[in-house]
């Protein structure tokens, strides 16, 4: 059989299902294989690094899998560097496939010839061009072998045409993938944990997004509920626990963090970090982050530990093994009576949850995007997969809305790259065809990728696209108050074809209607709810992406550290209850 065969039969043999991209000439002998062996459903995208985004969205909804994207030689690899970068900031596996010039001719300049491995190497865990077509089997087994093991991440093959037409020796029969390999902790290690965790008089979980990736939220949360010891869930590991679990204490961060998460992170004196990168916009100054506090970190890279602060131990080790482990060792600690009494450090931060709550309910009009989550929340149940990555937006949702499941927050948290939300929502919703998905997007990311509706439209793949429209770059807007500017991020215009809109710019009904989608648009708070329930009606019944469209208020500032200080963080909307007296600097202002 061809190489590109060969391939193709490695994908069905490593549990791929579906694959995202757009055929070129360079790339064709694989399409081509592809309809021949059959197995693996296609969908055509608009952009090549749209198909990307789906990619990953398709993995990170579906446990165990891997997408996969196609594209031809030259501008299709490089399309692919912001999904592959977005990837391996998130450590999410997914596999790009690039056509490539004869290798007679890679060297000369030919048409769409460019060194796309060397490019893409920086942000993946491995990119290679074949040379020899007899390598293409070792090279996707391996592909896959480095995907799923130790920290996850992408990868990118490069395929000449040539090679893709070479006939070789293969028999798809006796393939096998090889051993994934995850490192362990052992029990002295966790017994060393729990013993500084048992000595504290305030710990905390940090619950990264190697516990939804390990498939350990069962695990976490026996493991807290056993000590009763609340959880901070990060961006990436929202959803580990239910936000109305009483163990959870919330988000702790600079932007998408809850009030009594950072008040509750401040009051600790230990933190239990599993799988997670201490990433910046969640710590903050590291010196008020770390200060009085002792810390065991626990992750599955062992160049993770010690790269942002040093932890006072470290595990290297798979969040679900480690968690086995704990589980075990607390077990065995309770049945003895050797656990300390957590219920009034628990009912503290319970107490903070209860008071510490942002306002949502606003009448006015304009719409305040406060009020477009908390009619969200009424609406959308808690089943439902939320999309999103950045933006005020994003930080707004992350502090207003409520998750409940593993792999219901499907947000792009390291990179953050405007359009994400669209292709990545569409990759959600062919993952699980039967869920309620449903996308969060300020106006700038929702036109950066507009096009890839016509996907939903064409393929039929339904989902609900909240976009929230105030016709700025909203949080650059805010960043730039610090510069004393407003320059370059209004978005704001007359639509000569559409005057109804007056200075809000682009009709985006008329185009998502366009695009073979339904749209709604909504002026009113009062007409938010009804809003929502029609368009998951118009999903069910059209099985189309449905845009609903909120107007909002030109300028709102969405609660966040100026200072990157997580005691800092100034609250610029009335809060929901009386005014916290605690010994932070957090400040209530009005807009």
């Amino acid at each position: 059989m061809t190489a590109a065969r060969a391939a193709v039969e490695i994908l069905k043999r490593e549990g791929v299902t579906d694959a995202f991209g757009v055929p070129g000439a360079a790339i064709n002998p694989f399409y081509a294989a592809l309809k021949a062996s059959g197995g693996i459903d296609h969908t055509l995208a608009r952009h090549v690094e749209g198909a990307s985004h789906m990619a990953e969205g398709f993995t990170r909804t579906r446990p165990g899998s891997i997408g996969v994207c196609i594209g031809t030689s030259g501008p299709a690899g490089t399309d692919m560097i912001t999904g592959l970068y977005s990837a391996i900031g998130d450590s999410i596996p997914i596999l790009c496939i690039t056509g490539q010039a004869p290798t007679a001719v890679i060297h000369k300049e030919d048409f769409q010839a460019v060194d796309i491995a060397s490019i893409a190497r920086p942000v993946t865990k491995m990119a290679v061009i074949v040379l020899e077509a007899a390598q293409v089997p070792g090279v996707f087994q391996q592909a896959f072998h480095l995907m799923r093991s130790g920290r996850p991440g992408p990868v990118l093959i490069d395929l000449p045409v040539d090679v893709q037409l070479t006939e070789i020796e293969f028999d798809p029969e006796t393939y096998q993938p090889l051993p994934v390999y995850k490192p362990s902790a052992s029990r002295p290690q966790i017994e060393k944990a729990l013993g500084m965790l048992n000595a504290a008089e305030r710990p905390l979980i940090v619950a990264g997004g190697g516990v939804i990736n390990a498939d350990a939220c069962e695990l976490l949360l026996e493991f807290a509920e056993l000590t009763g010891i609340p959880v901070i869930p990060t961006l990436m590991g929202w959803g580990a626990l239910p936000d109305d679990h009483e163990l959870n204490a919330g988000m702790v961060g600079l932007q998408t963090s809850h009030r009594y998460g950072n008040a509750t992170f401040l009051e600790s004196d230990f933190v239990l970090g599993i799988g997670n990168r201490w990433a910046n916009r969640h710590t903050g100054r590291l010196d008020v982050y770390t200060a009085g506090r002792t810390f065991v970190h626990v992750d599955i890279e062992p160049t993770q530990l010690g790269r942002i602060f040093a932890p006072d131990f470290g595990i290297a080790s798979d969040a679900k093994a480690a968690l086995e482990l704990f589980v075990e060792a607390a077990r065995e600690l309770k049945a003895a009576g050797a656990l300390p009494d957590r219920s009034a450090w628990t009912r503290s931060a319970q107490e903070r949850k209860a008071r510490l709550q942002r306002r949502t309910h606003f009448d006015d009009i304009p719409i305040k995007p406060q009020r477009v989550y908390e009619e969200m929340n009424k609406v959308f149940g808690p089943d439902t997969r939320y999309v999103s990555t950045i933006g005020l937006s994003q930080i707004a949702g992350a502090q207003l809305l409520h998750v409940h499941r593993p792999r219901h927050w499907i947000n792009c948290g390291q990179a953050g790259p405007l359009g994400w939300t669209i292709p990545a929502a569409l990759g959600v919703a062919k993952a699980d065809p039967e869920a309620s998905v449903v996308a969060l997007s300020g106006d700038y990311d929702f036109q950066f990728m507009i096009e890839e509706l016509a996907v939903g439209a064409q393929h039929r793949i339904p989902y609900v696209h909240v976009l929230v429209n105030n016709a700025y770059l909203g949080l650059i807007r805010q960043a730039q108050r610090a510069f004393d500017i407003d320059f370059q991020v209004n978005l704001e215009f007359e639509n000569l074809n559409s005057p109804e809109l007056g200075a809000y710019g682009v009709d985006h009904i008329k185009v998502a209607e366009g695009l073979g989608c339904k749209a709604l648009r909504v002026t009113d708070p009062r007409e938010l709810a009804a809003a929502f329930e029609h368009a998951l009606k118009l999903a069910a019944e059209h099985r189309v992406p449905v845009v609903v469209e909120a107007i909002l208020e030109r300028v709102t500032n969405i609660a966040m550290s100026t200072t990157n200080d997580i005691s800092a963080v100034v609250e610029f909307e009335e809060v929901a209850t009386e005014a916290w007296h605690a010994p932070t600097s957090i400040r209530t202002l009005k807009t």
